[in-house]
């Protein structure tokens, strides 16, 4: 049997079947994006939340997962204002230009049961400054049924993802191999984020 068939035995029987369209745009604005860039001389630390995207997830066979992430690059944020405008200028991410970073899911590998949610690797592609690359993504992925009254007092369900991952900036044409001691290549971030999909 399937790993994750066993996350049947975890759902009421009557969800079996159902594909549904969960919304990342969060109305409470809490969705966030965190970014770290740890250098030899610096260490940069930020956040984005300009997070949208619709992702379908599979109840019944969760492997066909599909959907797509969307970070407004103007939304990147760090406490240094000079540093900010560096970044968001045309030598980096040039967010005038390339105003959305997405991440496209095509599906879900490797999937484990863990509790009442689910481990994988979420196989899709990349973009950032019109550069894309495939990725494997390792994520966790929650689903809870009737919760979305208690977080946005309105009938439905809930998708929970989270994840820690990498990126390096020279993949995506940043800059690459230049100011290495204050700029790290790998990005590191983290997502906590929740999708709605209400009763209609």
């Amino acid at each position: 049997m399937k790993i994750y068939r066993i996350l049947l035995f975890l759902l009421p029987v009557a969800l079996l079947g159902e594909s549904k369209s969960f919304d990342f745009k969060d109305a409470k604005g809490v969705n966030t994006v965190i970014f770290q860039m740890d250098a030899l001389l610096e260490s940069i630390n930020g956040s984005a939340g300009g997070v949208s995207g619709h992702v379908s997830f599979d109840v019944q066979d969760p492997k066909n997962t599909k959907g797509s992430i969307i970070l407004e690059a103007a939304s990147l944020r760090v406490d240094n204002p000079v540093l900010q405008e560096h970044m968001h200028g045309e030598d980096w991410l040039n967010v005038s230009k390339f105003p959305q970073i997405e991440f496209s899911l095509s599906n879900l590998e490797k999937i484990t049961v863990d509790g009442p949610s689910i481990r994988a690797e979420a196989e899709g592609k990349m973009s950032i400054r019109n550069v894309t690359m495939k990725m494997l993504i390792p994520v966790e992925i929650t689903y809870l049924p009737n919760m979305l009254e208690k977080r946005n007092k309105v009938p439905g369900d809930l998708l929970i993802v989270r994840s820690k991952f990498k990126v390096k900036r020279d993949d995506f044409g940043i800059k690459p191999g230049e100011y290495l001691d204050k700029v790290a290549n790998d990005i590191e971030i983290s997502i906590n984020l929740a999708g709605a999909c209400p009763i209609k």
